[in-house]
């Protein structure tokens, strides 16, 4: 069973930053990729920013320039740095991963940025 601990979500002004943090149950290159999405209230889940097991990053469009994705091998840990956060970025961060098989997601970590 792979377990994916979410940490680092908190309150912050518009134009703050977070850092947040995944550790995986297993090694990060048994995935595919591992990533994060959110969820604001109201809409569907989208994706924020991926990485592979080559390092290979991805982001949606709205966040390039100011969030980074990066990765801990060493402690199977995936990060997202979020700088210069937007009120209308509040919603609730899951961390995923994906391999041949499914996908896993971790409970979520509430990211709230007040106006």
């Amino acid at each position: 069973q792979v377990q994916l601990r979410e940490s680092g979500g908190g309150l912050v002004q518009a134009g703050g930053s977070l850092r947040l943090s995944c550790a995986a149950s297993r090694s990060i290159f048994t995935f595919n990729a591992m990533g994060w999405y959110r969820q604001a209230p109201g809409k569907q889940r989208e994706l924020v920013a991926d990485i592979t097991p080559d390092g290979t990053t991805n982001y949606a469009d709205s966040v390039k320039g100011r969030f980074t994705i990066s990765r801990d091998i060493a402690k199977n840990t995936v990060y997202l740095q979020m700088n210069s956060l937007k009120a209308e970025e509040t919603a609730f961060y899951y961390c995923n991963a994906r391999d041949v098989f499914r996908e896993y997601w971790g409970q979520g970590t509430q990211v709230t940025v007040s106006s």
